[in-house]
């Protein structure tokens, strides 16, 4: 299947995005214990040496996470398979793993090339359920943890974000404005309105001015002074405000960022994942019965916390064996996107078990009405 997403006409010129699938990249390895659940979820980054790496999610039994190394083949141009070279990132840190779910999962990351660092946010599932952290590397070989993520309080937001489970973090690639206009590294990422890991029971308020509990995507800033300075700044950040909500059925259970924002012509575009269906018992083992699907959100260039457009139709639904059938059923999930010579692709995981590769095309047309197959991205929001 293809779908395309169009930026609305009204405010840009006619854009369409097309994820296209390339096929299967990586599959476990059934001789390998660490792959026992699957390889799913990859971040992804340039070595000095030319080549293109995958850090997959590895998952041993009883879902139990390390973050894997593999070179990525390309045959003509397209991902065409892996070549495994072991563990990038153990759990070795006590909050970092828990006793019957844990480990470093869904790695992202980001290059940075104003800091000469590779920026991994991960999740780290300790005894206290995920908390998102973060490390740090200049040759993709060894790794500096920076620890949790420690969000700075704002009292006018009326919580301690620290204090719920948070995923699905993804930084910027170079400085933004923050919403005074000071310049900053930016971050995005879910706070989830849960306690079910210390008060089962418990429904906890929500922040000042949010009416909607669902899981959304936020964003935050560190000024860039600060980073520049000291890298541990990164995992500081301040400044946090709503970007998006679910608005539509097919991510009607909660959203969240995929792979981190690429700058395009008309502002910062990032994939997504919307998630819709029914959860089964708490949220944070693997379901049944719920749908994962892609979408695609554009950012404004001056203000990366305005939505200046949004797909009404997702771009890439579960709809091979491959995404249909596995670990977690009907889950396409993307986390990486890379330039290959003058394409772009996106990796994803399929059905949490292994790794699809798809192109990502923009073309420009001058049809102002899309035909009924493609997803527009939807009204500008001010």
């Amino acid at each position: 299947m293809t779908s395309n997403a169009r930026l609305d006409p009204h405010s840009f010129p006619d854009v369409e995005y097309t994820l296209t699938r390339s096929g299967v990249i990586m599959s476990a390895d059934p001789l390998d214990p660490h792959e026992a659940d699957g390889v799913l979820n990859p971040g992804s980054a340039w070595g000095a040496d030319g080549e293109l790496y995958l850090f997959p999610r590895l998952v041993a039994a009883g879902n139990f996470s390390r973050v894997g190394k593999a070179r990525v083949v390309v045959v003509d141009g397209v991902p065409h398979g892996v070549e495994r070279q072991g563990v990038a990132l153990q759990p070795d840190r006590g909050w970092e793993h828990g006793e019957s779910h844990g480990g470093v999962e869904d790695p992202r990351i980001t290059w940075m090339p104003s800091l000469d660092i590779h920026v991994m946010t991960y999740v780290a599932f300790g005894p206290l359920g995920p908390r998102p952290a973060i490390a740090v590397s200049r040759d993709l070989e060894v790794w500096r943890r920076l620890g949790p993520i420690q969000f700075h309080y704002d009292d006018a937001l009326g919580t301690d974000l620290n204090l719920f489970p948070n995923k699905d973090v993804v930084f910027f690639p170079e400085v933004v404005p923050d919403p005074q206009g000071e310049p900053s590294y930016a971050l995005l990422h879910r706070p989830m309105w849960e306690l079910e890991f210390v008060r089962p029971d418990e429904r906890p308020p929500l922040p000042t001015g949010v009416t909607d509990p669902r899981a959304s995507i936020w964003i935050s800033y560190i000024p860039a002074g600060e980073v520049e300075a000291d890298a541990s700044a990164l995992a500081r950040p301040r400044g946090h405000r709503l970007v998006a909500a679910p608005e539509f059925a097919w991510e009607s259970l909660k959203i969240g960022a995929g792979p981190p924002p690429i700058r395009v012509e008309d502002g910062w575009l990032l994939i997504y994942h919307g998630v819709s269906g029914a959860v089964d018992g708490d949220g944070f083992t693997p379901q049944k019965h719920v749908r994962y699907v892609a979408g695609a959100i554009m950012l404004d260039p001056v203000n990366p916390a305005h939505v200046i457009g949004r797909s009404a139709e997702p771009l890439l639904v579960p709809e091979t064996f491959d995404e249909l059938d596995g670990i977690v059923p009907n889950v396409v999930f993307p986390t990486a996107i890379e330039l290959i010579g003058e394409q772009r692709y996106v990796f994803y995981g399929m059905a949490d078990t292994k790794i699809g590769v798809a192109r990502l095309d923009r073309t420009t047309t001058q049809a102002r009405d899309a035909p009924s197959t493609r997803t527009v991205i939807g009204e500008v929001r001010t």
